[in-house]
């Protein structure tokens, strides 16, 4: 895809599989686990890591239909081409592909508030002024270029997981009953009232984990994407939920859920009762994690636009490519102004499910379309990585049931 089609520049393979993962890793954990950690305790108390490992499982299902989507069309506006071949509607491929800019957009804009409260740990700057300049910087290094704006997204992201990890081990190391007590974190129980805050927190923790999506619509950046897409995209999701499980195991065993709930930045809180280090430490690892997760979804963002360009569902002119930077600035500039709208309009919650109803609205329909991409074909193709029937069809009850009960 490096070849000039019709005078115009086109994007690059520039990207491998540990780049992949990592910025796969960054969109995933900066989006959820430094922000929504005191929203989900607030809603589940001590049962805030199961209700993790049910948006995880829950992830399963569409995931392996996006790894296999990935190898069958590794092209940008992913989501969009993939009900397109679905349903064959194009209409209902360029609505779905706006739903991912705005869900894109809904999340970064998510994590430029929720970072706020982590940047007023180092200056004194009015909210309002302080997400203008926050958005407009990330944005302006997600144009540079694609290699350039994931290395240091990918920087970004292993600081980000050092900062987690500095927690697990202070967590553990501290309290040596803190094993003993993990099976506490389980609702082993039919009251539902409890169940009832499990799930409703499971919408929040949902959000923390949409991100491995994001990783199909770079896929005209990857090398061998038929290959490193799928492996790339478990690599995240496995990744993620081992990270979240244990940090939030640590945070509600250690700090009371009300506590959590309270503070404007909670993983602030945890790192403080668990480590010797002061607050602000883990508040600037909490700065790089949310302002990785924006950058990240401005690229995916532009590059869904780019893409729905290219096929036609968009104007022409945001499919724009940089002839230096090879990137979209067109329709970068466009996220930008979207992000900053909706991150100085709405609060943070309600960004937050708005986002997560979205992504599983998206993901049904994708899982929808794979089941009828399946029925359709009278052979499978050979050399890509494939799933049973049966895993788009779960995928898709899995997404509708938890868009019916989950608060």
């Amino acid at each position: 895809m490096d070849e000039v089609r019709s005078g115009q520049p086109r994007l690059r393979r520039r990207l491998s599989l540990p780049l992949l993962v990592l910025y796969g890793l960054g969109g995933t954990i900066g989006a959820g686990i430094y922000v929504l950690i005191g929203v989900t305790a607030g809603a589940a108390g001590v049962y805030a890591p199961a209700a993790f490992l049910l948006a995880a499982v829950i992830m399963v299902f569409s995931a392996s239909g996006f790894a296999e989507f990935a190898g069958r069309l590794p092209v940008s506006a992913g989501e969009a081409a993939y009900v397109r071949a679905g349903f064959e509607t194009p209409w209902l491929g360029t609505f779905v592909g706006l739903l991912v800019v705005l869900a894109g957009s809904v999340s970064a804009a998510t994590v430029s508030v929720g970072s706020i409260g982590y940047l007023h740990f180092f200056v004194d700057v009015p909210t309002a002024p302080l997400i203008v300049l926050v958005v407009f910087v990330m944005g302006a290094i997600a144009a540079v270029g694609i290699l350039e704006s994931v290395m240091f997204a990918s920087f970004l992201t292993l600081v980000e997981i050092g900062g987690l990890l500095v927690i697990i081990f202070g967590g553990f190391a501290g309290d040596f009953q803190l094993a003993d007590n993990l099976p506490s974190v389980f609702p082993l129980t039919l009251d539902g009232a409890v169940w009832a805050g499990v799930l409703g927190a499971g919408l929040f923790a949902f959000f923390a984990f949409i991100g491995f999506e994001d990783l199909v619509n770079v896929a005209e950046e990857v090398k061998q994407p038929e290959k490193n897409m799928p492996r790339a995209i478990f690599w995240t999701l496995g990744l993620t939920t081992l990270l979240y499980f244990l940090v939030v195991a640590v945070a509600v065993l250690t700090v009371p859920s009300q506590e959590l709930a309270a503070s404007p930045a909670p993983l602030g809180l945890v790192f403080e009762r668990v480590t010797s280090l002061p607050p602000a430490a883990l508040a600037a690892i909490a700065v790089v994690a949310t302002l990785n997760g924006i950058i990240i979804q401005m690229i995916m963002a532009s590059r869904v636009l780019y893409g729905l360009s290219m096929q036609g569902g968009l104007p022409r002119l945001l499919s724009y490519i940089h002839p230096l930077t090879r990137t979209p600035l067109v329709a970068t500039g466009l996220v930008v102004v979207l992000v900053l709208t909706l991150a100085l309009v709405f609060p943070l919650d309600d960004l937050a499910k708005t986002t997560s109803r979205v992504t599983l609205t998206i993901f049904a329909l994708v899982n929808v379309a794979l089941l009828k991409v399946k029925l359709m074909e009278e052979a499978p193709p050979t050399g890509l990585f494939l799933v049973p029937i049966w895993v788009p069809l779960v995928g898709f009850v899995a997404c509708a049931a938890f868009l019916t009960f989950g608060g």
